[in-house]
C-alpha cells in the first residue's frame, strides 16, 4: 500500500483499535502500550506499523512470536496471549506531538483497561511517556516495583526508528527480560 501525504494527513482523525482477546483466546499475559499511533498506523489501521519501526521484529528476536510478524497480522497476537494498545489515541506524526493532559490521560484508561482484560503485564514502550502517565518522574526502564492491582508493569525502550539510542540487538534483549518474567 502506497501512502500519499494526503492519505497520512486524513489519519489525524482516526482511532486505532486495540488488539485485544476475544473469546475463545487464551488469558492476555502482556498488553503492549504504545505512546500513541503514528499516522502510517492511523492510516492503515495496524500497530507499528510505520517502516522503520523496530517492534514486530524486537518482538519476534526476544521469542514472543514464533515468526516475525508484519503489522498486518497484529491479530495473531490474541491467541498468543498478547494484546495492543497506546497511551494516548490521538494520532500524530511525532510522539512529542502530545501533551502531558493526553498521556495522564491515558494512563487513567490503561488502569481501567487492564483490570477490564486481566492484563498479566502492561508494557509500556517509552520511558517518557510511561513517567508522565503514571506520575513516575524517577521510573527507568524494566520491572516496576507498582503494579495495576494484579497487573504488572513493565517499561521498555521505544522501538520507533527515530530512537537512534536502541539498537535491534538491544531492543530484542529488553523484550526477551519481559518475556522470561512474563511466562
Amino acid at each position: 500500500m502506497i501512502l500519499l501525504a494526503v492519505d497520512l494527513e486524513a489519519a489525524r482523525s482516526r482511532l486505532l483499535p486495540d488488539v485485544l482477546p476475544g473469546p475463545g483466546d487464551p488469558p492476555l499475559r502482556v498488553l503492549f502500550c504504545g505512546i500513541n499511533p503514528g499516522l502510517v498506523s492511523a492510516a492503515t489501521g495496524h500497530h507499528f506499523a510505520r517502516p522503520g519501526n523496530r517492534f514486530w521484529p524486537a518482538l519476534h528476536a526476544s521469542g514472543f512470536t514464533p515468526r516475525l510478524l508484519a503489522p498486518a497480522e497484529q491479530g495473531e497476537l490474541r491467541a498468543l496471549g498478547l494484546g495492543l494498545t497506546n497511551v494516548a489515541p490521538r494520532a500524530t506524526a511525532r510522539a512529542d506531538e502530545l501533551d502531558d493532559a493526553e498521556l495522564v490521560a491515558g494512563g487513567e484508561r490503561l488502569r481501567g483497561l487492564v483490570d477490564e482484560v486481566r492484563a498479566a503485564w502492561l508494557a509500556v514502550v517509552g520511558i517518557g511517556a510511561y513517567r508522565v502517565a503514571f506520575g513516575d518522574r524517577r521510573a527507568a526502564a524494566g520491572r516496576q516495583e507498582r503494579t495495576l492491582g494484579p497487573t504488572g508493569l513493565w517499561v521498555l525502550p521505544n522501538p520507533s526508528g527515530l530512537n537512534a539510542h536502541q539498537t535491534p540487538a538491544s531492543l530484542a534483549a529488553a523484550f526477551r527480560e519481559l518475556r522470561e518474567s512474563a511466562g
